[in-house]
């Protein structure tokens, strides 16, 4: 009788809490009933933000810094609760853990201010091209892609042509939010890239204090340096930023961490670009922001190119939700 080996193999090299499952078969399995309805949660979280933000009467980098530092405070709350020993790592760990909050920074820097110039529709879908700059990443970082990969990327960028085309007709501020927004995607690349590695050394609790922590510092220097006042809003302001941290700093953060313990990356994947419809419907129903015909196929194409992208890479792709 021939044996064959076990398609499933488990990585025992890492620290307990940082056990690695490599999903040879069952990319696209079905989560759980519990899992699914994590994931929904956690989807409904994530949509709500961009919204949030983009009616939020306060400066955006200012949302932006508020956003991370109650997100830094949770978490640092959390390892206190947990004991501060489960925090001590490797300085190369924490170097990395802090280079990931420079390019989440960069991410919120840029897509944050985006929602105000942009519809929230655009802006989310095309600070979602994530998963097509992660790819592009691993190739400089001599990776292979499939060839369907590229065919993804390359259907997504047309739509990204087309989603910035129209807004183009509309005003110069949309286009440059469109920008912003691409920007933040490429950003948001290189922050699950850089911190993937630094993921496999350390607790969920203690990355996300690091990042969030070093975020937050970068981004109240920015407001600083640029003069952007990070007190004095409205009471409405106050409960929207609040609301924001809830549902995607740590509701959806939190979550979708959880689901990745037992359910395909890929899947989870896949289930997160549904953030970009999510939030084009809180904007029509809350924001009253029609989508315009004009950018349908734009959006349609991008979210086919990150579908091919997100199932040819499969469980290569760094997964996490950031917006």
């Amino acid at each position: 009788m021939k044996i064959r080996p076990c398609p499933l193999r488990i990585a025992v090299d890492l620290p307990p809490y940082a056990v690695r499952i490599d999903h040879d078969l069952g990319d696209l399995a079905a989560p759980s009933r519990a899992d699914a309805l994590l994931l929904v949660v956690a989807v409904a979280g994530v949509s709500f933000s961009g919204p949030l933000m983009a009616a939020t009467a306060a400066p955006a980098l200012a949302i932006a810094w508020w956003r991370n530092a109650l997100g830094a405070g949770a978490a640092a709350s959390v390892l206190v609760a947990r004991g501060l020993r489960s925090a001590r790592m490797d300085a190369r760990v924490w170097l990395t853990a802090t280079l990931a909050g420079l390019a989440l920074a960069g991410h919120f820097a840029t897509w944050v201010p985006s929602l105000t110039m942009t519809s929230v529709a655009s802006a989310t879908a095309l600070v979602c091209t994530q998963p097509v700059f992660t790819g592009l990443i691993a190739l400089v970082l001599g990776r292979g892609m499939p060839r369907a990969a590229w065919i993804g990327i390359g259907v997504a960028m047309i739509g990204a042509v087309l989603i910035t085309g129209a807004d183009l007709g509309l005003s110069g501020r949309a286009l440059a939010g469109d920008v912003l927004a691409l920007a933040g995607g490429a950003a948001a690349a290189a922050y699950v890239t850089i911190g993937a590695r630094a993921r496999a050394r350390m607790s969920t609790a203690s990355y996300t204090a690091v990042c969030y922590a070093t975020c937050a510092v970068v981004l109240l220097v920015a407001c600083v340096v640029g003069r952007v006042r990070v007190v004095g809003f409205p009471a409405d302001a106050w409960l929207k930023i609040a609301l924001v941290t809830v549902c995607a700093q740590l509701l959806g953060h939190s979550l979708i961490n959880v689901v990745l313990r037992s359910t395909s990356p890929t899947v989870v994947s896949l289930v997160l670009l549904f953030e970009t419809p999510g939030a084009a419907l809180v904007a029509y129903l809350w924001l009253h922001q029609h989508l315009r015909l004009s950018v349908v196929p734009g959006l349609a194409l991008l979210f086919a190119g990150l579908v091919i992208v997100v199932r040819s890479r499969g469980r290569d792709m760094p997964v996490e939700a950031i917006d």
